[in-house]
């Protein structure tokens, strides 16, 4: 089975580890023995981590410009919520899921948008978008695909602007820089052949100095200090 999904991640993070802008979405092909992205469309973003929900109807719309370029068997979005399709989910299920009131004045917001790029999908290329989230396994592959291209694109921003970043990564993964881009790899237990990865094409990781450490706030998770290269040193 070959299966598209998307996600955004990784986030601007302020001197409190608070998360203040989302950076990237990606979507991406994932087919046996999923632990890769076979084929990826990945995009900047960097819009305000309170409009985190909206950035789903974007990661649909991914979905849909990579499925006209590769073929696929099912659609995962990264949406919890008992891997039901999306055309068939309705604001009446909502009240028999265990999500937050908070949570479903966002699904409902942006659910009709949701329903009709699934149904563009299905009925241009009979596969279904499913709602399924963490669950997946390509859902997982996405998150670290676009936390890959996320890193890269921080760093061409530091460069340009000249100005530290402090960037939060997905949860229970760690970077590791190669000489032409950068690979993040689970650190879950059963995931550690799973990983992301983005290529370097315009050379910036050789602009800035990256520093690993913790995040002190969120357990489980790993940020980079990403600052310009001195270029007098």
């Amino acid at each position: 089975m070959k299966v598209i999904s998307a996600d955004s991640s990784t986030a601007i993070l302020n001197e409190r580890f608070e998360p203040q802008q989302i950076v990237a979405s990606a979507s991406v092909l994932v087919c046996p023995p999923y632990r890769e992205a076979s084929a990826v469309l990945a995009e900047p973003i960097f819009v305000s981590a309170e409009d985190g929900h909206e950035v789903i109807v974007h990661e649909a719309e991914l979905c849909r410009e990579l499925i006209g370029k590769v073929k696929a068997d099912v659609v995962h979005l990264d949406m919890s919520l008992g891997a039901v399709s999306l055309e068939e989910l309705s604001p009446i299920q909502f009240s028999n899921m265990k999500i937050s009131a908070k949570a479903k004045h966002h699904l409902l917001k942006i659910l009709p948008r949701l329903r009709r790029i699934a149904g563009e999908i299905t009925t241009k290329y009979g596969i279904e978008v499913l709602a399924i989230g963490k669950e997946s396994i390509p859902v997982r592959i996405a998150e670290l695909t676009c936390g890959a291209h996320a890193i890269l694109y921080v760093c061409e921003k530091v460069a340009k602007e000249n100005q530290p970043i402090l960037l939060g990564l997905p949860s229970k993964c760690q970077p590791s820089f190669a000489d032409k881009g950068v690979y993040l790899y689970s650190l879950i237990t059963a995931e550690h052949d799973i990983r992301g990865y983005a290529e370097d094409t315009k050379e910036a990781l050789g602009k800035v100095d990256v520093t690993e450490m913790l995040n002190p706030c969120a357990r489980g998770f790993r940020a980079l200090r990403i600052s310009p290269r001195d270029k007098t040193g």
